[in-house]
């Protein structure tokens, strides 16, 4: 019982010093509004006059944290609608003029500097599926360059087997007799870093007393046909390592690299930073490269028409001259050439981003048999920025 007396004299206690202290802080308060009145009155001030502007509410100029000039890189896919990836801050930006690419009415495309001189030499990439049949006619019609196929690896599930072009040594004899500047490329399947340095292995015994003008690309393809292609899903990681593993070793046996990709596999699955060192031959069919980063070639079409060449071709603009030191840019006298009339002009789409077509995401079927399955052409991408 005692207890309970003395806990609840010590309640009462607490809540009078409570009580008290909030007295004092009240009065505290009151006191110090009471000084400051006094304080403006002998300022000759009427505390109840003062007028508080009114809060002014205007726009500011917003930062939209675009660094790389504003841009930012639109495409199109079936689930999302228009996606949007942000451009990185250390890979290089485009330097080429779209307004001076032309098309003419054959069909090629040409590109001008902007003092009006010719700055792309005229390419095909070949293999042993086309049959040229007359080089001189080939190199007459424009042609200053061309890529040869060295060889191969399947895409087929449980194969993924290393094929030779079988055309490749009479194409590089051929192209050389008729004065064309020479490069090559590796149509890659590689799953593992050690399949590309295998890759890159053949080809340079494909290349073994060939002289070279301009580099060996390295072409890793994604099968957009085949469900069960053994190159689905290949790690980003892992795809950029195929990349720098087959240009390192093309290169210990003393010929240059590049690197050979469309615009949405380059995005998508390729680790830019790491690849800036190799030139880079853009896949983009249609009249002017919407990839916004720079690019040394541009695989502009997979239907060219060139005299000495049965059936389609691949054509190709290559912006520096690799055959001379310093991989000069091209700049020479604008060729006479008819533009493509307006009627021939397909009418431009008013989308900002243009459809995802399937059909431009396929790759191009070069040869197929019940045990092996090879690779063809990588078709180019139709997005737009």
């Amino acid at each position: 019982m005692a207890l309970k007396q003395i806990l609840a004299g010590l309640a009462i206690v607490a809540a009078v010093t409570t009580i008290g202290a909030l007295a004092f802080t009240v009065r505290s308060r009151d006191n110090t509004i009471a000084s400051l009145r006094r304080a403006l009155e002998d300022e000759g001030k009427n505390p109840d006059s003062i007028n508080v502007p009114p809060r002014v509410y205007e726009p500011v100029t917003v930062n939209h944290f675009y660094e790389r000039r504003g841009h930012k890189i639109l495409l199109s896919d079936d689930t999302f609608g228009q996606i949007w990836l942000p451009v990185l801050a250390d890979v290089p930006l485009s330097e080429h003029l779209l307004d001076k690419m032309v098309e003419t009415d054959r069909g090629r495309m040409l590109s001008f500097d902007d003092a009006g001189n010719l700055n792309a030499l005229t390419g095909a990439d070949l293999s042993e599926f086309n049959n040229v049949t007359d080089w001189a006619a080939l190199k007459e019609d424009g042609i200053d360059f061309v890529m040869l196929r060295l060889g191969y690896r399947g895409y087929g599930i449980g194969t993924g087997k290393l094929k030779k072009d079988s055309r490749f040594q009479e194409y590089y004899r051929c192209a050389k007799e008729a004065g064309l500047l020479v490069g090559a490329y590796f149509f890659s399947q590689a799953i593992s870093e050690e399949e590309a340095v295998e890759e890159a292995i053949l080809a340079a015994q494909m290349l073994e007393g060939c002289e070279l003008d301009f580099p060996v690309a390295y072409d890793w393809e994604i099968i957009f046909h085949d469900s069960e292609a053994r190159t689905d899903n290949v790690p980003v990681d892992v795809l950029t390592d195929c990349s720098i593993a087959f240009c390192q070793n093309i290169e210990s046996y003393g010929y240059r690299s590049m690197i050979y990709q469309n615009k949405r596999t380059t995005l998508f699955k390729l680790d830019m930073p790491r690849l800036t060192d190799y030139p880079f031959w853009l896949a983009e069919y249609g009249d002017g490269p919407t990839f916004i980063y720079n690019y040394d070639m541009w695989q502009y079409s997979c239907t060219g028409q060139v005299n000495g060449i049965e059936g389609n071709v691949d054509l190709n603009l290559c912006f520096k001259d690799f055959s001379k030191e310093g991989d000069p840019i091209i700049s020479l006298p604008a060729p006479a050439y008819t533009p493509k009339s307006e009627a021939e002009t397909t009418e431009p789409q008013t989308d900002e981003t243009e459809p995802d077509d399937a059909e431009d995401d396929e790759t191009e079927n070069e040869a197929e048999s019940p045990d092996e399955n090879a690779g063809g052409e990588q078709l180019s991408e139709d997005d737009a920025e």
